[in-house]
C-alpha cells in the first residue's frame, strides 16, 4: 500500500483508468490499528487493484473534500471520481470490507 503525503500525488492517483483503491486513517483512531491488523489478508486477494492510504491530519481538507466524516474509510476511485466509499462503521470486519470490494469491484 502506498501513502499518499500530498493532495496533488491524491490528485494524480485518482485520475487512473483502473479503479483505485484508498484507506482514509489517522495515527490516534483505534479503529484504523485494528484494520491495520487485519488489512494484509485484504490487500492479497484484492492485489490486482492500486491500493494507497491517506492520513486525514496530514492532508488537509481532502477527508471533508469526499465526506470521509469518520475513518478508517475506504474509497474507491477512477478517472477522477469517487466511484465507491465504505464508510468508518462498516470497516470494522475483514469481512465486511472484503464484501464491500467484491461489491464494487466484481
Amino acid at each position: 500500500m502506498e501513502y499518499i503525503q500530498t493532495e496533488e500525488k491524491f490528485n494524480e492517483v485518482i485520475q487512473s483508468e483502473a479503479p483505485v483503491i484508498i484507506k482514509f486513517f489517522a495515527d490516534w483512531c483505534p479503529d484504523c490499528k485494528r484494520m491495520d491488523m487485519f488489512i494484509d489478508g485484504i490487500l492479497e486477494e484484492f492485489k490486482n487493484f492500486e491500493w494507497y492510504e491517506v492520513n486525514t491530519d496530514e492532508i488537509k481538507g481532502i477527508a471533508e473534500e469526499y465526506e470521509v466524516m469518520g475513518i478508517p474509510s475506504i474509497l474507491i476511485f477512477q478517472n477522477g471520481e469517487k466511484l465507491a466509499h465504505q464508510h468508518s462503521a462498516y470497516t470494522k470486519t475483514p469481512e465486511s470490507v472484503t464484501e464491500f470490494l467484491h461489491q464494487q469491484l466484481g
